[in-house]
């Protein structure tokens, strides 16, 4: 056989590996971070004072009912829009904490944004017109009693997708978007 015979035959094996997991049930997709155990986070969302103590992953499984908690109290409060959030924040969120020794709460800034509330915002500056926080998939937020440099550095350690740095308005974005700083 030869060598680009065979590494065809490995490349067509990975994709066959890799659509079948996409398949199986969603203990398969579990995150990566803390594997076989329970992931708790407390959130309190800055504008609308909310509260919510969630275990959203029982070790096995995502907790669908305490996901769309999470997704209500990372909802758009200006127009009281609710999305699915990506799970992999709090899983990311919940490894900082770890990371940090916290055991605090999880103070939203901003989670999901709808299109309209993400352009009335843009008029102020500093808002992307493509923004994670449209599709679920970014977060704003500080640990009370942690610096914000700290929670930084533990999400850039991570990883996970874009880590933005905002220390004058007091919190850290994270996206699961591509790997990127600013």
């Amino acid at each position: 056989m030869s060598e680009i015979d065979y590494k065809r035959r490995q490349l067509l094996a990975a994709g066959g590996v890799a659509l079948g997991a996409c398949l199986l049930p969603s203990w398969a997709l579990a995150s990566p971070y803390k594997a076989g155990s329970a992931r708790q986070i407390s959130l309190h969302n800055i504008h609308t004072r909310e509260e919510l103590e969630s275990e959203f992953f029982n070790g096995k499984l995502y907790v669908k009912e305490e996901l769309q908690k999470i997704n209500y109290i990372c909802r758009d409060f200006r127009r009281n829009e609710v999305a699915n959030m990506d799970r992999r924040l709090f899983d990311a969120i919940t490894e900082i904490q770890a990371g940090l020794g916290h055991k605090g709460q999880v103070r939203i800034i901003s989670g999901y944004r709808s299109p309209a509330t993400n352009k009335a915002l843009q008029k102020n500056g500093g808002v992307a017109t493509k923004s994670y926080h449209m599709k679920g998939q970014a977060i704003d937020f500080n640990l009370e009693g942690v610096s914000l440099s700290r929670i930084r550095n533990a999400a850039l350690d991570l990883r996970l997708g874009g880590v933005g740095y905002y220390p004058r308005s007091g919190f850290v974005h994270i996206d699961t978007g591509p790997v990127r700083r600013w």
